[in-house]
């Protein structure tokens, strides 16, 4: 063998380098992702617990057997050791037999959901 031919075998630098930063891109992606679904399923439990909170207020008006006033108000509602403000608005139709009920749930400002209904005469 001449002196050429008997180098090792082995990774460059450069080559060492460009694996590390695929490497790098891929596990970036998988936290972007990871990030994501963690995201996505804070919101879905927010919007669960909004939910009852929400229905919560609608029964108690049904359960009332009463036509309910029209105007606003507004309950603290805790679920799951989170209080979330439920702000109920009942609207007048154009049938005075029936009035529009509105439940939306805040998490301070932040709106989380809207449930409206329509409640009759009992």
């Amino acid at each position: 063998m001449t002196g050429r031919q008997s180098f090792e075998r082995g990774f460059t630098l450069i080559e060492v380098l460009v694996a590390l930063g695929i490497v790098a891109v891929a596990m970036l992606a998988g936290l972007q992702a990871t990030s994501a679904l963690t995201t996505n399923a804070l919101r879905q439990s927010n919007v669960l617990l909004a939910h009852i909170c929400a229905e919560n207020e609608l029964v108690k008006m049904r359960l009332s057997k009463q036509m309910p006033n029209v105007g606003d108000s507004s309950q603290a509602c805790e679920q799951a050791g989170h209080v979330l403000d439920v702000r109920v608005s009942v609207l007048p139709t154009p049938n005075p037999s029936f009035r529009r009920v509105d439940a939306q749930v805040f998490d301070g400002d932040a709106p989380i959901l809207r449930i409206s209904t329509v409640v009759g005469r009992f």
